[in-house]
């Protein structure tokens, strides 16, 4: 997969010469609805001899038009999450247009010459709710008057699971309750974050449940706080732990926000290693325990559990 970094407004040189079906969305989470769109736009591809190109961009929309914090916006997919995703997919060519301001005031004629024309795309293959400015001017019934018959347009109809449409906005719901293996039901896998391990308090060790401290970026979308059964991909190999997200209010009030992940039999040295960690299961909610006796019998529950979850796998 060629990947095309490009910041409004582009050099031509910069567009490889082929002729593409082009792919157009956002696409955070990459969720089964989005891989229906994308699986649209291959088989096309496939049928017509062009290349499979797929264009996103680079931070969220909202970031430019609401003028909020870039860190504030949560994702549940990393740049490099989404690049690893449309690879797998089979994208031929990934366009991640930086979203700044004078690229989001291209008025949509503009934006359909520069960047679906520009692109070579001899189809244009979207969402049913895909916009490209205001939305009153800009939506997938507008595409055929600025498209002017330069290139033939698939409108994929929305996914749905139990009658409601699947979407990030409702997957991030389902994982600010905990509900981790319904938002997986969406995703089309387990849910995943990424972050580094980094060097915490060491009360875990003192516990006897010595954890690794992943420290992740304020940008990911963390599911509920919690105890889960979870995983930690070390390297290239996936380990069975117990995951944490929480405040270790047991210890104090005002904590800083912590995510734990204890390894079931292992006892490598990880410190400052870039670690995957997926949420399978959602165990329970954090509590405040009255004494120290009395998490460690609760952890030594939560361990068994999670034993017991791998052990059916």
């Amino acid at each position: 997969m060629n990947i095309i970094k490009i910041r409004h407004p582009y050099q031509s040189e910069q567009i490889p010469e082929d002729d593409v079906v082009l792919v157009l969305g956002f696409f955070d989470g990459v969720h089964i609805g989005h891989q229906k769109v994308i699986k649209t736009g291959m088989e096309i591809a496939q049928k017509e001899g062009l290349k499979l190109a797929l264009m996103t961009f680079n931070q969220h929309p909202s970031i430019v038009f609401k003028k909020i914090d870039p860190s504030s916006v949560k994702y549940l997919t990393s740049l490099k999450q989404k690049e690893e995703k449309m690879a797998a997919l089979g994208i031929d060519y990934l366009y991640e247009v930086d979203f700044t301001s004078s690229f989001a005031h291209l008025a949509p004629q503009e934006f359909v010459d520069q960047y679906i024309v520009g692109l070579h795309a001899k189809y244009a293959v979207s969402g049913f709710d895909y916009t490209y400015g205001p939305k009153d001017i800009a939506d997938v019934a507008h595409f055929p008057e600025y498209a002017k018959g330069r290139f033939k347009i698939v409108t994929v109809s929305k996914e749905e699971e139990q009658g409601e449409k699947i979407s990030s906005t409702r997957i991030r719901g389902l994982l600010d309750s905990g509900q981790v293996k319904e938002a997986a039901k969406l995703l089309g896998c387990t849910y995943e974050v990424e972050g580094v391990v980094v060097h915490g308090d060491a009360r875990g060790r003192l516990l006897g449940f010595p954890t690794a401290n992943v420290k992740v970026k304020s940008t990911v979308h963390l599911p509920k706080e919690g105890v889960y059964v979870s995983e930690i991909k070390i390297g290239e190999i996936w380990y069975p732990a117990m995951g944490s997200i929480g405040h270790n209010d047991t210890f104090g009030e005002g904590r800083e926000l912590t995510v734990e992940l204890y390894i079931l039999d292992f006892n490598q040295d990880i410190y400052g290693e870039h670690v995957a960690v997926r949420w399978n299961q959602f165990l329970r909610d954090q509590v405040k325990f009255s004494s120290v006796e009395e998490l460690i019998e609760q952890l030594k529950e939560d361990e068994q559990a999670t034993a017991e979850y791998f052990s059916q796998q």
